[in-house]
């Protein structure tokens, strides 16, 4: 690509690019002949101390891993591009957001929160979502999750809730898990973490994928205009694919059939050109606004409800470019919610003025010192000077006598700026040192009882599932009751099908009640439907298969950007009823339903039969019937459909679609068949297929 059309960042990365194509060298460019055979005196003798290419070596392997990251440790990460759709200066100086001519490159790191480095990616979890904006005029870091509000309100309680969270310290078990006792004991006794819990018990804890996974600023943040003006604002990132889930049990087997199912996606996605696109949106209030509403802005346990705040979208995010190496740049990027650009500035929100320490102090342990940002994926585009010279890592070789300000015999320089500078948000601030949280941060029920209410019923089914799921983990039986007792302030129903699945006796209600109010937007169910780009659908054939069959269902599906594969009960090819040859992407036994959107048996009566006979090929039928998703039977198909007792009704032949059921039955594999196989994948899931008495 010509360096006029690569983005400022990548350019710059040029500089610390390497390829290994010269002769094998040390450190300090020695050549070296041989490295696979220490220094000894004699084939049998001593290793000597003088064989300084295998101090370096094992040295090097030695110290070659850093501390993980406490939190977010799990990540995937890609480069890519935002562009506004508009300019926005009257509400903020911020320069990448004055108009659609101007391009930011940005970096964004996804991740899991709890687990490990070597955890996986399908865990019941928060995401991370991070982004950083390398500016005109330094670096921005938006550092936000898939879900839009946080378990605590102050940040003095941030240990105490990632203690909780993690492991079990006598044993070190649970790993990745929220399903154990002492997370639930802290829930219990923390009644502000309900309406997170509540959202972490949702479908949004296991994303498809980071690409169809929306993000959330969580805070309030301030815009601020070139004459000082504030606006309060809520930052939203929205997939232009939808939002979608998988299915819990989904989720737990594709831990084993794939742990790296979310970064082998989006990394497989962006080389593929199917480059994965947000849309970010803004919620906007005017300072006057402040305290119209009935809970306080700063609340980090809050949202604003959309029905009160439009989203205004503002513009677009894509991600376009993998990382050249994981460690190098996944794995050192440093993000930060103190890093902003003039025009961004924060709110006295306690949880975000937590942040903005706390990120700063871990960098300096994980990255080995104050000189971090000089790591090429943390290097800013917008000239850097100051008089921090020394530490750990300085890789800058700073020329002249002064490292202080002011001075005059390095003739003043770096000198102070008089345009494009940082001004903090000018404001009033009074009050007494005391250690007591605001009134207006004590309603910990309202919106979590407006989370439950907004979501569509099978939503609600998979929210209580999730509820006896990590509660039955909890060994104390106090720790569940006292769960449930805090459910019943968010809602009757909700708390008394919790305890019965539990074995706890449901509680009284409390004396809140359910106020009836509701916000669409908060649901799935309404998110974006229709594209089929980027889905994995198995086509699962045999020796005998119908050449046609799998032409009138994969041609069309790829056209539209599915990832279509074939698979057989063994890798090479399958002959086809005419006499060809097809090449099969991936055998049976390598794969599974959990890692597909959606499963078609395509015509051919040998290749049913043989499928027939083979149980991994059943059971792939049944149990993506199970995890609600699109089945396709074309012809003969139909009876791999009734081999495994799908429901009877399913399968008539008087009907091409039960679309009640999500399952297409058709003679042949025209184009009916197939749009409406597309329709359905779609549409992700057909959740009010009744899976109960399925048995995979």
């Amino acid at each position: 690509m010509n360096n006029d059309r690569r983005d400022a960042k990548d350019r710059a990365l040029d500089e610390a690019r390497t390829d290994s194509e010269g002769p094998l060298t040390t450190e300090t460019g020695v050549r070296v002949d041989d490295t696979d055979n220490s220094l000894t005196a004699g084939g049998r003798g001593p290793t000597l101390l003088e064989d300084f290419h295998a101090r370096e070596k094992i040295t090097h392997f030695d110290h070659e891993r850093i501390p993980e990251r406490v939190v977010h440790a799990r990540g995937a990460a890609a480069y890519g591009s935002f562009r506004p759709y508009e300019g926005l200066s009257d509400l903020t100086a911020a320069h990448f957001l004055s108009g659609p001519d101007v391009v930011t490159p940005v970096f964004v790191r996804f991740s899991t929160v709890a687990g490990s480095r070597g955890s996986a990616d399908t865990v019941r979890d928060v995401r991370g979502f991070a982004v950083k904006f390398y500016t005109e005029q330094g670096n921005y870091d938006l550092v936000g999750n898939n879900m839009p509000v946080f378990f605590i309100q102050d940040g003095i309680k941030f240990p105490d809730f990632v203690h909780a969270v993690k492991p079990e310290p006598h044993n070190e078990i649970p790993q990745a898990q929220s399903a154990h006792d002492t997370l639930w004991d802290f829930a219990g006794l923390q009644p502000e973490t309900t309406h997170m819990m509540m959202w972490l018990m949702s479908d949004r804890a296991v994303p498809r994928s980071y690409r169809t996974m929306q993000g959330f600023g969580v805070h309030t943040f301030r815009f601020v205009n070139a004459q000082g003006r504030g606006t309060f604002v809520k930052f939203h990132w929205k997939p232009l694919l939808g939002t979608h889930s998988l299915v819990w049990d989904e989720a737990q087997r594709i831990q084993g059939k794939d742990p790296d199912f979310n970064r082998r996606d989006l990394w497989d996605s962006i080389e593929r050109g199917q480059f994965p696109e947000w849309e970010l949106g803004v919620q906007l209030v005017p300072e006057e606004d402040e305290h119209a509403f009935d809970f306080d802005l700063l609340d980090a346990t809050k949202i604003i409800p959309e029905e009160e705040v439009p989203v205004r979208p503002v513009g677009r995010l894509t991600l376009n470019r993998n990382p050249d190496n994981f460690f190098a740049e996944t794995e050192q990027v440093a993000f930060h919610t103190a890093n902003v650009v003039p025009g961004i500035d924060f709110t006295n929100d306690p949880l975000l003025q937590a942040r903005n320490f706390s990120y700063l102090d871990t960098q300096l342990l994980r990255l080995g010192g104050p000189n971090f940002q000089h790591i090429p994926v943390n290097r800013p585009v917008a000239p850097v000077d100051h008089n921090q010279r020394d530490g750990f890592s300085q890789h800058r070789v700073h020329r002249g006598r002064t490292a202080y300000y002011p001075n005059s015999v390095g003739g003043g320089c770096p000198a102070l700026a008089d345009e494009g500078v940082y001004r903090h948000y000018t404001e009033k601030v009074e009050g007494h040192k005391v250690r007591e949280r605001a009134e207006s941060f004590k309603d910990h029920y309202s919106q979590a009882t407006l989370f439950y209410n907004s979501l569509a019923s099978w939503e609600r089914e998979h929210l209580v599932a999730a509820f006896r799921f990590e509660l039955g983990k909890c060994e104390d039986v106090g720790v569940r009751r006292r769960m449930v007792a805090n459910l019943v302030n968010v809602d009757a129903g909700l708390a008394r099908a919790v305890a019965e699945g539990v074995g706890v006796e449901p509680p009284e209600e409390g004396s809140a009640r359910n106020h009836g109010r509701s916000s669409p937007a908060l649901s799935q169910a309404r998110t974006t439907f229709g594209s089929v780009v980027g889905r994995q659908v198995a086509l699962l054939v045999a020796d005998g298969v119908d050449a046609a069959s799998v032409e009138g269902l994969r041609e069309p599906l790829a056209r539209d950007g599915a990832v279509v594969e074939l698979l057989a009960p063994a890798d090479g090819t399958v002959r086809t009823s005419d006499g060809g040859e097809l090449a099969v992407d991936r055998a049976l036994p390598t794969v599974s339903s959990v890692l597909y959107d959606a499963v078609a048996v395509p015509d051919g009566a040998d290749s049913v039969a043989v499928l027939s006979g083979d149980g991994l090929a059943r059971h792939f039928v049944l149990e993506a019937y199970k995890h609600h998703k699109p089945v396709a039977l074309v012809g003969a198909g139909a009876e791999l459909g009734v081999a495994p007792p799908l429901p009877e009704r399913a399968v008539t032949p008087a009907q091409r679609t039960r679309e009640e059921l999500g399952v297409v039955v058709a003679p042949e594999a025209d184009g009916t068949c197939a749009a409406e196989f597309a329709r359905l994948i779609g549409l992700h899931r057909v959740w009010d297929r009744p899976t109960g008495a399925i048995p995979a």
